[in-house]
């Protein structure tokens, strides 16, 4: 089988010759390490190897946002409403480099009220970390909550999903990345005051899933109408987990309104994978009555909650398992025992009653080195996998 058969096979529950193998966002991004930019830590050399092995020797799984250059941004400037540039009435963005730093700072003005986020991204590092959320009380989302909805109107074209999976051929698939109402109302705030007003402020969080939801939900049909029988990773569901919130509370701010999103998706021949870090045990219950067809990362003790063992005896007949590799490990481990978790995640996801399992990490290097030990640990994913019978 090619990677895009073995990769379909798996999520239709059918027959594969081997189980799949991804590198999640080595090779479900497109990272370019020709690119001189300072900020991007891929043109390391140390990467090369790393990106070469991912794109010659796994199944891709190419992440693409609909609507976003890349899945992770806030706001893509090509979004504005370009009639009115309603947003610009609003909004403010702000970069700057400061001790060799690039600083964004949004600003928003509404109800005689101003709004301000900072977020910073350090050149050795591929994250943002957000140093002021937007949102800080009960005052500022019923401000955030005056802003007319067409400031978050989308102009959804599809042409580079078609173009994205012609190009890619046989060695993969698309998969489209969605945040779901939860994760764009969680990152409105520090976790803090998420969590403390997620049980606190009801009443103003479903005003604001509910006005989120609009623009999340709309694009989502049409995308899923447009660019049908397609995987979907859809993140925002762990901000709502154990040991944060309780599972009660799962089902009234995801399943509620991340559900419509799944039914939107699977009635449409596509597959909505959730996305889920930590303790997940309390909730594979509900993400099953939303009818997903898939799951990630599935991490392992202590950093979850749950093995990938049990996860395929009470689920793997409904839910296509992606996992169970901890990045902690693929970076810290030595080989020799790294092989052994590998093993065991090839035997529990794949033994008896399962639709399918994808091998993949939790998550990837964000440094700008690669480690040889990191290098190793990839190749033996590689090597296990394409030489694993069951």
């Amino acid at each position: 089988m090619n990677q895009r058969q073995r990769l379909m096979a798996t999520l239709q529950g059918k027959p594969v010759d081997r189980p799949a193998v991804s590198f999640y966002e080595i090779g479900g991004f497109a990272s370019d390490p020709n690119d001189p930019d300072k900020f991007n830590v891929y043109n390391s050399p140390s990467w090369r190897p790393l990106l070469q092995l991912a794109e010659e020797k796994t199944d891709i799984i190419r992440m693409k946002s609909a609507v976003r250059r890349h899945s992770h941004e806030a706001w893509d400037a090509s979004q504005k409403n370009s009639s009115q540039n309603i947003r610009d009435e609003f909004f403010k963005i702000d970069q700057y480099i400061e001790n060799n730093s690039k600083f964004t700072k949004t600003t928003v003005n509404i109800a005689d009220k101003t709004l301000t986020s900072l977020t910073r991204r350090d050149p050795h590092l591929d994250t943002i970390w957000t140093l002021e959320h937007l949102l800080k009380n009960t005052d500022d989302i019923k401000a955030y909550l005056q802003l007319p909805d067409d400031v978050f109107h989308e102009n959804i074209d599809i042409t580079h999903l078609v173009e994205e999976d012609q190009a890619l051929g046989d060695k993969g698939i698309i998969m489209i990345d969605t945040e779901d109402p939860i994760c764009a109302v969680a990152s409105l705030f520090s976790m803090e005051d998420f969590t403390i007003l997620a049980f606190t402020e009801k009443n103003l969080y479903h005003q604001l899933l509910e006005k989120v939801a609009r623009y999340i939900h709309k694009r989502t049909e049409k995308v899923a109408e447009e660019f049908p029988g397609h995987l979907w990773r859809i993140y925002g569901p762990e901000y709502v987990t154990e040991p944060y919130l309780p599972p009660q509370l799962f089902e009234e701010y995801v399943v509620r309104y991340t559900g419509p999103m799944v039914e939107m998706i699977e009635k449409n021949e596509g597959f909505a994978r959730i996305h889920a870090h930590g303790k997940i045990k309390n909730i594979l219950d509900y993400i099953v009555q939303m009818g997903a067809s898939a799951i990630d990362p599935i991490e392992p003790p202590p950093q979850g909650d749950v093995e990938l063992s049990y996860v395929r005896e009470k689920y793997g007949k409904d839910l296509v398992l992606f996992g169970n590799i901890e990045i902690v490990d693929i970076e810290n481990t030595p080989n020799n025992d790294f092989k052994k978790n590998v093993s065991q995640a090839l035997i529990d996801g794949t033994k008896g009653q399962s639709r399918g399992f994808v091998l993949m990490p939790s998550a990837s290097p964000y440094g700008r080195d690669i480690s040889k030990t990191t290098m190793k640990n990839y190749e033996t994913m590689v090597e296990l996998t394409e030489n694993f019978n069951g």
